[in-house]
């Protein structure tokens, strides 16, 4: 009898109010709000019309408000009955010109900032990827450039920036020891101030692509150097936009994929094994993600150091599966003067 009792009871059919939660439960959401003193609304007795929008529920402005856990508006008491709250209000904290009860959370750009017990906003301390205060300070300078504010960077912490917009991880003793590729330059020399490869070498310098939050920037920067020095030493016979995807997949001995990897490796890979076109291999790595994309794209040995495909490009759009490899990379001398002379004279470095 008694579960039966229960069952019935369970199955009572309760009204909206009654299953609502009350706002004072678990903390009012606009301690200053005037919800009834707005509408001009005030009840006596029961009236389940007799409400408010509040927020996305509602609050009412009745005497049934006269209860423990209270659905009520929040200035009900002061304004309907001329009496303080019977409950304590939580100080909250104010912004923008309205309150917010404590434990109340808004961002502030990369900081989350909290509605501390004391009425007090606590946030977050993290260094900006994106700072307003900065950007007017470079822009009040004389730096010959101007920063901007790019909205996709906006939210992101400095360090978020680092271990997801960049990638690149400092070369091997190694390859720091190697002996340096010296420009044959007179001492009094003079260069150009201004010199844009895209200008001298129109249709050979590709584009750039956006690697996203990867931090693939060894795999994007080695893939459009060759790309670019490609089509230039080609004389424009061969103008192949490589793909990043394909070193970022493929090129795994001692690289990371999109949490980084080293220059050397890319060179390596590109000279032994070879990529092929982004056309082919488009870029789909847009996050930082602990499982790497499997290669789709292997190559095989043809004699004299050539290699092809051993397998139809990912993208089904394109057929042109032609791997392009190159010669050594080579490393250049730390002089200023010497890189900009080999930009000027072979195209792009990295």
């Amino acid at each position: 009898l008694w579960l039966l009792a229960q069952a019935a009871r369970a199955s009572r059919v309760r009204t909206r109010r009654e299953l609502a939660p009350g706002l004072y439960e678990h903390g009012v959401y606009d301690a200053g709000g005037s919800y009834c003193q707005r509408g001009d609304v005030c009840c006596h007795g029961r009236d389940d019309g007799c409400t408010v929008p509040y927020h996305d529920t509602l609050c009412y402005c009745d005497l049934f408000c006269n209860r423990t856990v209270s659905d009520c508006c929040p200035d009900f008491w002061e304004y309907c009955l001329g009496i303080p709250a019977p409950f304590p209000k939580a100080p909250g904290c104010a912004r923008a010109g309205r309150n917010f009860p404590t434990g109340a959370t808004y961002r502030e750009n990369c900081n989350l900032c909290t509605c501390g017990p004391g009425g007090q906003w606590q946030c977050e301390d993290h260094a900006c990827l994106m700072d307003g205060e900065l950007i007017d300070a470079i822009n009040r300078g004389n730096y010959g450039w101007r920063a901007a504010n790019y909205s996709q960077f906006w939210g992101m912490t400095l360090e978020d920036g680092i271990r997801h917009r960049l990638g690149t991880f400092r070369p091997s003793p190694t390859v720091m020891n190697m002996n340096e590729m010296h420009m044959n330059m007179d001492s009094n020399e003079v260069l150009p101030r201004h010199f844009d490869a895209a200008a001298k070498w129109p249709g050979m310098i590709h584009e750039p692509l956006d690697q996203g939050n990867c931090a693939g920037s060894w795999a994007f920067s080695t893939a459009a150097v060759a790309s670019d020095r490609i089509s230039i030493h080609s004389m424009g016979h061969m103008t192949p936009a490589l793909s990043p995807q394909n070193l970022l997949s493929c090129d795994t001995r001692n690289q990371r994929g999109c949490s980084g990897g080293r220059l050397d490796g890319a060179w390596w890979y590109l000279r032994r094994r070879g990529v092929v076109t982004d056309e082919c291999y488009p870029f789909t790595s847009q996050e930082s993600q602990p499982a790497a994309q499997p290669c789709m794209m292997h190559s095989r040995s043809t004699g004299r150091g050539k290699r092809q495909a051993t397998a139809r490009c990912p993208n089904p759009q394109t057929h042109a599966n032609e791997i392009y490899q190159s010669t050594p990379a080579y490393r250049l001398s730390s002089s200023e003067k010497e890189i900009m002379k080999e930009l000027l004279e072979n195209g792009p470095v990295q």
